[in-house]
């Protein structure tokens, strides 16, 4: 299945399994295609937490841990060069996959392309039937700490103009 979102996204991934992709399409909308079936699409997402570069364990304490999650996931972010640098860790396999996905599609973008991303994509591949509900709503704190982390950093940037 492929879907897409709104705002243009610049990715590298060169460890997909065979049968998926994330890219841009003409439009420079981000296409996501994921296997055809639910053990497939866990698998990838595993997968994709294999291959999340480790966090350093002193980034993870209690206020970087994202709230809403039923796992334990710690998110740090920093600004370089208006871009929003994204690392993060997890205790579970599939929910590391799941950040690693957010952080394969967010990390090293505007600011403003953070705030402004609809990542509707999830609902059209119908993630909340793949990963359950208690990892949706985990997933969209994970969505929501990310777009904070560009927010707070965008009005950051103004105060010191």
């Amino acid at each position: 299945m492929l879907v897409s979102a709104l705002k243009p996204l610049s990715l590298t991934l060169d460890d997909l399994p065979e049968g998926y992709e994330i890219k841009l399409n003409k439009k420079k909308a981000l296409v996501i295609s994921l296997g055809e079936d639910k053990e497939s699409t866990i698998f990838y997402i595993m997968e994709l937490g294999n291959n999340l570069e480790p966090l350093d364990e002193k980034y993870k304490t209690y206020s970087n841990l994202i709230k809403g999650c039923q796992s334990k996931v710690w998110l740090e972010a920093e600004l370089s060069n208006d871009r929003l640098i994204l690392k993060a860790d997890s205790n579970t396999e599939i929910t590391k996959g799941l950040i690693s996905l957010l952080i394969r599609v967010l990390s090293g973008q505007l600011l403003d392309d953070i705030i402004d991303v609809d990542l509707y994509f999830i609902d059209r591949i119908g993630m909340h039937n793949v990963i359950g509900s208690q990892r949706s709503n985990g997933f969209a704190s994970m969505i929501k700490q990310i777009k904070l982390y560009a927010i707070a950093y965008k009005t950051k940037l103004q105060s010191q103009s």
